[in-house]
């Protein structure tokens, strides 16, 4: 995998696959798409805040997404997404990785996952699918009562 700060171990660490014993080894267009996820706007992020960029998840292999429940349609399956977590890490809490993103670079889908009440998400993901990358759907997760994630419009949330 080419990139200027991540690498293909990275792309596929995962340790629910390693703690169910399941390969989550990259296919050849998963790569594709993890290169360019990290040239269009993981690399920019690392050299807009000069620091690390923690991915909490980005590689899902098929069986991996059905063994954890994942949505069958997550970009992860492909590589195209990644889950980016700083808190914890540095300076930078994630509300500013996700506002760089959203006002800066070209991206497929942002959320701003399960925010606080100061509106900083626990992570945030973010995907990119070629040909898709004016698309730019903003949502954000909550969990209702039953602890089940819903999704709202970004626009929705912000204008309460």
């Amino acid at each position: 995998m080419e990139s200027k700060y991540f690498r293909q171990s990275e792309v596929e660490n995962s340790h629910d696959a390693k703690r169910l014993g399941i390969s989550n080894k990259l296919t050849a267009e998963a790569k594709a798409n993890a290169e360019y996820l990290a040239k269009m706007i993981l690399d920019p992020v690392r050299e807009r805040f000069n620091t690390a960029i923690y991915i909490s998840s980005w590689y899902r292999s098929p069986k991996l997404n059905k063994a954890i429940k994942g949505s069958p349609t997550s970009f992860h399956v492909k590589a195209a997404a990644a889950d980016v977590d700083m808190d914890g890490r540095n300076s930078i809490p994630n509300r500013d990785i996700f506002h760089y993103i959203k006002d800066n670079l070209p991206f497929t889908e942002l959320i701003l996952e399960h925010p606080d009440k100061h509106g900083n998400p626990a992570w945030v993901h973010v995907g990119i699918v070629r040909g898709r990358e004016d698309e730019k759907e903003i949502l954000v997760a909550k969990r209702n009562s039953n602890g089940k994630t819903y999704y709202i419009p970004y626009s929705d949330w912000a204008n309460q």
